[in-house]
């Protein structure tokens, strides 16, 4: 029984905390990440980001997403683009609208539903193991 996740899925965390979420703002609990930083660049920061943005939909997809689930993830990838064009209020909603995060966690979902028989026997072997270690 394996309850483990991908290493695709792990990427596309990984991924998304360095886009969206690496870097604490001093004073104010707001993080941002390197889509929010080179985003500042006119055009060629949100294209750049953009590319980025959709590795994560294309490990999603390795996974074997469902094609509605993929389509949403490029949507959320295509708002956060566009947004970027927008001079100044678009840099600052995009640091509240994180696509990338919004996209691991629609991965997420979709693996622990089609992984819930697994994650849930794993959990219980190790609440057992657990139990009989601290009686």
């Amino acid at each position: 029984m394996d309850a483990k996740a991908p290493k695709a899925l792990l990427k596309a965390q990984k991924l998304a905390n360095l886009l969206d979420t690496a870097v604490k703002l001093p004073l104010i609990p707001i993080r941002i990440g390197l889509d929010s930083i080179i985003g500042l660049i006119p055009g060629a920061g949100d294209a750049l980001m953009l590319f980025v943005s959709l590795r994560i939909v294309w490990l999603g997809k390795s996974l074997g997403m469902p094609k509605a689930l993929v389509a949403q993830m490029v949507k959320n990838s295509a708002i956060d683009f566009g947004l970027g064009f927008v001079p100044f209020i678009g840099d600052i909603v995009d640091v509240f609208y994180k696509a990338n995060q919004k996209n691991v966690r629609i991965m997420e979902r979709w693996w622990i539903s089609e992984n819930k028989a697994n994650v849930d026997g794993a959990t219980q072997a190790k609440l057992a193991q657990w139990e009989s270690e601290n009686p």
